[in-house]
Protein backbone atom coordinates (compact mmCIF):
# COMPACT_ATOMS: atom_id res chain seq x y z
CA UNK A 1 0.00 0.00 0.00
CA UNK A 2 1.24 3.26 -0.85
CA UNK A 3 2.10 5.58 1.71
CA UNK A 4 0.04 8.91 2.29
CA UNK A 5 2.64 11.14 3.00
CA UNK A 6 2.91 13.34 5.98
CA UNK A 7 3.06 17.02 5.54
CA UNK A 8 5.25 19.30 7.79
CA UNK A 9 4.75 22.74 8.35
CA UNK A 10 7.97 25.25 8.98
CA UNK A 11 7.52 28.88 9.95
CA UNK A 12 10.02 30.80 8.99
CA UNK A 13 10.28 33.87 11.03
CA UNK A 14 7.85 35.08 13.28
CA UNK A 15 4.27 34.14 12.21
CA UNK A 16 1.03 33.81 14.37
CA UNK A 17 0.52 30.32 15.83
CA UNK A 18 -2.83 30.13 15.68
CA UNK A 19 -3.18 30.91 12.22
CA UNK A 20 -0.42 28.65 11.48
CA UNK A 21 -2.42 25.97 13.87
CA UNK A 22 -5.64 26.49 11.69
CA UNK A 23 -4.03 26.05 8.52
CA UNK A 24 -2.84 22.58 9.67
CA UNK A 25 -6.11 21.25 10.77
CA UNK A 26 -7.07 22.22 7.30
CA UNK A 27 -4.28 20.69 5.34
CA UNK A 28 -4.82 17.17 7.83
CA UNK A 29 -8.42 17.24 6.56
CA UNK A 30 -8.05 18.00 2.51
CA UNK A 31 -5.16 15.80 2.07
CA UNK A 32 -6.37 13.04 5.20
CA UNK A 33 -3.37 13.27 6.27
CA UNK A 34 -1.06 13.71 9.44
CA UNK A 35 0.41 17.46 9.21
CA UNK A 36 3.19 18.05 11.79
CA UNK A 37 4.56 22.27 12.37
CA UNK A 38 8.45 22.50 13.45
CA UNK A 39 9.58 24.99 15.70
CA UNK A 40 10.15 27.81 13.16
CA UNK A 41 13.40 28.96 10.93
CA UNK A 42 14.82 31.97 10.19
CA UNK A 43 14.93 32.95 6.20
CA UNK A 44 18.18 32.22 4.33
CA UNK A 45 20.24 35.52 4.54
CA UNK A 46 20.76 34.90 0.37
CA UNK A 47 17.35 34.64 -0.42
CA UNK A 48 17.01 38.79 0.59
CA UNK A 49 17.52 40.84 -2.39
CA UNK A 50 18.41 44.04 -1.18
CA UNK A 51 17.34 45.52 -4.97
CA UNK A 52 13.82 43.91 -4.94
CA UNK A 53 13.21 44.07 -1.43
CA UNK A 54 11.93 40.61 -1.64
CA UNK A 55 13.11 37.47 -0.88
CA UNK A 56 13.59 34.80 -3.57
CA UNK A 57 11.51 31.80 -3.37
CA UNK A 58 13.61 29.03 -5.37
CA UNK A 59 16.31 29.78 -2.28
CA UNK A 60 14.01 29.55 0.49
CA UNK A 61 13.03 25.59 -1.22
CA UNK A 62 15.98 24.90 -1.55
CA UNK A 63 16.50 25.24 2.57
CA UNK A 64 13.29 23.51 2.94
CA UNK A 65 14.71 20.03 1.27
CA UNK A 66 17.39 19.84 3.26
CA UNK A 67 15.14 19.38 5.95
CA UNK A 68 13.12 16.85 4.60
CA UNK A 69 13.75 13.40 5.91
CA UNK A 70 12.31 11.21 3.55
CA UNK A 71 10.46 11.21 0.24
CA UNK A 72 6.96 10.83 1.61
CA UNK A 73 7.05 13.82 3.49
CA UNK A 74 5.86 17.35 1.76
CA UNK A 75 6.92 20.52 3.06
CA UNK A 76 5.12 23.60 3.16
CA UNK A 77 7.23 26.85 4.52
CA UNK A 78 5.30 29.72 5.62
CA UNK A 79 6.32 33.46 5.63
CA UNK A 80 5.43 36.98 5.89
CA UNK A 81 8.27 38.45 3.76
CA UNK A 82 7.07 39.18 0.03
CA UNK A 83 8.52 36.40 -2.34
CA UNK A 84 9.41 36.71 -5.83
CA UNK A 85 11.10 34.37 -8.64
CA UNK A 86 13.34 35.93 -11.48
CA UNK A 87 10.30 36.05 -13.93
CA UNK A 88 7.83 37.84 -12.07
CA UNK A 89 7.32 40.32 -9.81
CA UNK A 90 5.97 38.62 -6.89
CA UNK A 91 4.68 35.06 -6.17
CA UNK A 92 2.42 34.19 -3.84
CA UNK A 93 4.21 30.52 -2.94
CA UNK A 94 6.00 28.66 -5.02
CA UNK A 95 6.07 25.11 -5.01
CA UNK A 96 8.60 22.40 -6.34
CA UNK A 97 7.15 18.34 -6.62
CA UNK A 98 10.21 16.95 -7.57
CA UNK A 99 12.02 18.04 -3.97
CA UNK A 100 8.57 17.89 -2.18
CA UNK A 101 8.80 21.50 -0.79
CA UNK A 102 6.41 24.91 -1.09
CA UNK A 103 6.66 27.98 0.21
CA UNK A 104 3.48 30.32 0.59
CA UNK A 105 3.53 34.33 1.83
CA UNK A 106 1.00 35.88 3.69
CA UNK A 107 2.56 39.20 2.80
CA UNK A 108 0.28 39.99 -0.50
CA UNK A 109 -2.76 38.37 1.36
CA UNK A 110 -3.18 41.13 3.75
CA UNK A 111 -5.21 43.65 3.08
CA UNK A 112 -3.65 46.40 4.90
CA UNK A 113 -0.89 45.11 1.47
CA UNK A 114 -3.94 46.82 -0.22
CA UNK A 115 -4.47 49.80 1.77
CA UNK A 116 -7.59 48.58 3.10
CA UNK A 117 -8.55 47.53 7.24
CA UNK A 118 -7.09 44.23 8.18
CA UNK A 119 -9.35 41.57 8.16
CA UNK A 120 -8.46 38.27 9.83
CA UNK A 121 -11.01 36.05 8.51
CA UNK A 122 -10.16 36.73 5.08
CA UNK A 123 -6.49 36.31 5.66
CA UNK A 124 -7.17 33.08 6.68
CA UNK A 125 -9.25 31.87 4.11
CA UNK A 126 -7.18 32.90 1.60
CA UNK A 127 -3.86 31.23 3.46
CA UNK A 128 -6.56 27.81 3.88
CA UNK A 129 -6.87 27.95 -0.15
CA UNK A 130 -3.31 28.95 -1.49
CA UNK A 131 -2.12 26.74 0.91
CA UNK A 132 -4.27 23.66 -0.10
CA UNK A 133 -3.42 24.83 -3.76
CA UNK A 134 0.66 24.70 -2.98
CA UNK A 135 0.41 21.08 -1.08
CA UNK A 136 -1.77 19.91 -3.90
CA UNK A 137 1.22 20.33 -6.35
CA UNK A 138 3.64 18.58 -4.03
CA UNK A 139 1.11 15.57 -4.40
CA UNK A 140 1.52 16.34 -8.46
CA UNK A 141 -1.83 17.47 -8.89
CA UNK A 142 -1.98 19.78 -12.17
CA UNK A 143 -3.38 23.30 -11.73
CA UNK A 144 -7.22 23.50 -12.85
CA UNK A 145 -9.17 25.07 -15.25
CA UNK A 146 -11.82 25.25 -13.06
CA UNK A 147 -11.80 28.77 -11.40
CA UNK A 148 -13.78 27.37 -8.31
CA UNK A 149 -11.68 24.81 -7.42
CA UNK A 150 -8.81 25.63 -4.83
CA UNK A 151 -6.49 23.98 -7.66
CA UNK A 152 -7.41 27.27 -10.14
CA UNK A 153 -4.18 29.39 -10.59
CA UNK A 154 -4.69 32.54 -9.01
CA UNK A 155 -3.49 35.71 -10.75
CA UNK A 156 -4.70 38.14 -7.86
CA UNK A 157 -6.44 37.65 -4.49
CA UNK A 158 -9.51 38.79 -6.31
CA UNK A 159 -9.23 34.82 -8.15
CA UNK A 160 -8.02 33.44 -4.25
CA UNK A 161 -11.41 35.24 -2.80
CA UNK A 162 -13.05 33.69 -5.69
CA UNK A 163 -12.74 29.92 -5.27
CA UNK A 164 -13.20 27.41 -2.87
CA UNK A 165 -11.16 25.65 0.19
CA UNK A 166 -11.64 22.72 -1.75
CA UNK A 167 -11.27 20.43 -4.57
CA UNK A 168 -13.75 20.33 -7.66
CA UNK A 169 -14.58 16.63 -8.46
CA UNK A 170 -12.03 16.20 -11.15
CA UNK A 171 -9.20 17.23 -8.71
CA UNK A 172 -10.48 15.36 -5.85
CA UNK A 173 -10.86 11.92 -8.38
CA UNK A 174 -7.38 12.76 -9.39
CA UNK A 175 -5.97 13.03 -5.50
CA UNK A 176 -7.39 9.96 -4.32
CA UNK A 177 -6.40 8.21 -8.14
CA UNK A 178 -2.86 9.43 -6.65
CA UNK A 179 -2.90 7.57 -3.53
CA UNK A 180 -3.30 10.60 -1.35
Amino acid sequence: MKSRGKIIIVPLGDLDFYQVNKLAANLSIAFSSGVDILQGVDIPDEAESQERGQFYATVILAKLEMMRQNENERILGLTEEDLYIPTTPFVYGEADPISGCAVMSFYRMRLEFYGMAEDDKQIYSRAVKEGIHLVGQLFRLSVCNNPRCVMYRSESMSDTDAKAEKFCDNCQRRLVRSGV
